[in-house]
């Protein structure tokens, strides 16, 4: 009886009809494939040579390897946002060509400047506040600015202060300064106690809301490391002429000092409160400085004018650890300007009610 044997690889040998297309023929293809996957794995006798099966495995070995080690042997360079720098943005590697000037290196730890400002009403306050509001927020940060009241912290200051744009503390003065020599000298006082009780590390400063600043000053002061000081430039009370106070330098040594003081009662150091600025550490840690344990304060104990003097006398030991700016202490970098309209007040709210009527009414 005869036998028909069909052949192994009849379906893969097939061809379509002119007018049958190949997606119509599906349930033939992948039979096909899979029993050609299954004789190149050896699982059907193939009628190749062995030498044949050994490459076409070799070969397949050789391809899924590859494939995998692409897979996963580079897994840190999936996002491109890994390559970024730390702080999310790129600098662009072209310079201009006519630049010659030497860059200067930036200190990405900038010292804290710690600003201290004693305030109280006048008619006055909220024009001196809002200068040095504006002043202070042109300084590279950080800065903290603390501003102390007397008795009670007001709504207008703090207004001011919300609105200025300033990082800010507000502080009230509790204790009693009814008399207005010892007022500023306690609001400054209360402020200290502030930056010991919560170690705050910068460069204090005492700034006074009604004296005028540059912007120099501000970035000479994160070059102090333990006490330095300038020359004030400031109007005599009369009015009539200007007076310079403050320390005679050279090469950033204080040899001497400017002062209009006549007769033996001098002070010992010639600076005047906005004269000067110490490093915020000598308040909370004195061991650093090799300072006795007493703690380092404002007095209110002793004579008018002698407030300034009496608390760097705790600070430095004499002038040769101060530090004169700049080296040369050849600039004005404050004025002093004793500015005010005494025994007024401003109004509550920066609002008046009164003395609106039209003087010269229109036509």
């Amino acid at each position: 009886m005869a036998s028909i044997r069909r052949a192994p690889f009849a379906a893969v040998r097939d061809r379509p009809s002119k007018g049958q297309s190949l997606l119509g023929r599906p349930a033939q293809s992948s039979p096909s494939l899979l029993h050609g996957l299954r004789c190149l794995l050896g699982g059907l006798p193939a009628r190749r040579g062995p030498w044949r099966r050994s490459f076409l495995r070799a070969l397949l070995f050789a391809f899924l390897v590859g494939f995998f080690w692409g897979l996963f042997s580079f897994p840190d360079l999936d996002d491109a946002g890994s390559l970024a720098p730390p702080h999310g943005f790129f600098f662009d590697p072209v310079r201009s060509a006519n630049a010659t000037a030497a860059e200067e290196p930036v200190d990405p730890f900038s010292k804290l400047l710690i600003i201290v400002t004693p305030t109280y009403n006048r008619a006055s306050q909220g024009y001196h506040l809002n200068r040095l509001a504006h002043t202070l927020k042109l300084v590279p940060p950080p800065l903290l600015w603390i501003v102390v009241e007397t008795k009670t912290a007001t709504l207008e200051t703090a207004d001011i202060l919300m609105r200025s744009g300033v990082m800010y503390r507000h502080l009230v003065c509790r204790k009693n300064t009814s008399v207005s020599l010892h007022r500023d000298v306690r609001q400054r006082h209360t402020a200290l106690k502030h930056i010991r009780h919560h170690r705050l590390d910068g460069i204090v400063y005492f700034a006074d809301d009604d004296n005028v600043y540059s912007l120099d000053l501000f970035e000479r002061l994160r070059r102090i490391r333990r006490f330095g000081t300038w020359p004030v430039a400031m109007l005599s009370q009369s009015k009539n002429k200007a007076i310079l106070e403050g320390p005679v330098c050279s090469g950033g040594r204080v040899i001497g000092w400017h002062t209009n003081e006549k007769g033996n009662n001098l002070r010992r150091f010639h600076v005047d409160m906005s004269g000067f600025a110490f490093n915020s550490t000598v308040l909370w840690n004195p061991k650093r400085w090799m300072y006795p344990k007493d703690a380092i304060e404002l007095l209110d104990t002793v004579s008018e004018g002698f407030e300034d003097t009496g608390f760097i006398e705790h600070i430095v030991e004499d002038e040769h650890q101060m530090e004169g700016l700049p080296d040369d202490c050849s600039r004005i970098m404050n004025w002093r300007m004793h500015l005010e309209a005494k025994n007024r007040v401003y109004p509550r709210g920066w609002q008046t009610s009164k003395n609106l009527d039209a003087i010269i009414p229109l036509k």
